[in-house]
């Protein structure tokens, strides 16, 4: 109850607002007090799914289906969209609902996450969705990769305990032509990735990726966003975990290995 408490009176106008966040007030208090990191059954609108982390997966339902983040305006009924770390397939769900004939491709690193996301999307009746059981990385390889267990494994932090195969996202983009949306949340592979990517990106028509800078290295948001000023982007920011006095407070109490987390919105 005590997750449930905490956001009720931010959340309780939004109780006469939309379904999106009454679904998302529900889900609260019937999940939020959930033990971490214990796979199990949730039930969300008419998506029933197995999730590997309660807490990750609410707050992942509030970004994407209560504050609709990826919200976008394709110009055609059959967008094509790349998921660069799909998770369990909320994002999947949310861009079918927004465009039923999108023609999507699902990246996810994670083998245990990326078996979830194969079955949600199966028994949720998504068999049109390709999904890639790999990390999205400047080139075709084996990858030391430290799971976290949730939605936060990575190819660049933590402490590695698999290889997993990746793949070269720039392939992908070169062969694609057009990409309505590009969505890329791959816990700080995105630098690497996107300065791959120069030169490619001139198809894509939406991109969003979150930037992570974790202590101990560079911050390099200064490249990221060179990328997408020379691609001809024009760009919103905001920040992902905000924290007050940041001279004295360098870190965020509920991810201390990271000191800047932000979410780019890039379109034409």
């Amino acid at each position: 109850m005590t997750l449930f408490f905490k956001i009720l009176f931010k959340e309780l106008y939004h109780l006469v607002r939309d379904a999106r966040h009454r679904e998302f007030l529900r889900l609260a208090f019937r999940y939020g007090d959930a033990p971490r990191y214990q796979a199990r059954a949730v039930h969300c609108f008419n998506y029933r799914l197995r999730v590997p982390d309660c807490l990750s997966f609410l707050w992942q339902f509030k970004e994407i289906f209560a504050e609709e983040s990826y919200f976008f305006e394709a110009g055609t009924a059959t967008p094509v969209i790349y998921d660069c770390g799909a998770n369990v397939g909320l994002g999947c769900l949310y861009f079918k609902r927004l465009y039923p004939a999108a023609r999507i491709t699902a990246f996810e690193a994670d083998p245990g996450v990326a078996a979830l996301l194969a079955e949600n999307l199966r028994q949720n009746g998504f068999a049109d969705i390709d999904i890639v059981a790999k990390a999205v990385w400047k080139e075709n390889t084996t990858l030391a990769f430290a799971s976290e267990g949730a939605d936060g494994g990575s190819v660049v932090a933590g402490k590695p305990s698999l290889q997993i195969p990746a793949v070269r996202l720039k392939e992908y983009l070169d062969g694609a032509g057009r990409v309505d949306l590009l969505k890329m949340d791959i816990e700080g592979a995105e630098i690497a990735v996107l300065e791959d990517c120069r030169g490619s990106l001139g198809g894509v028509q939406h991109l969003f990726v979150e930037y992570h800078a974790y202590t101990g290295q560079p911050q390099r948001l200064d490249a990221l966003l060179a990328v997408l000023g020379e691609s001809g982007f024009r760009y919103f920011i905001r920040s992902e975990a905000d924290r007050a006095r940041p001279f004295v407070n360098r870190v965020n109490p509920g991810t201390p290995y990271m000191d800047l987390q932000l979410n780019i919105f890039a379109y034409r």
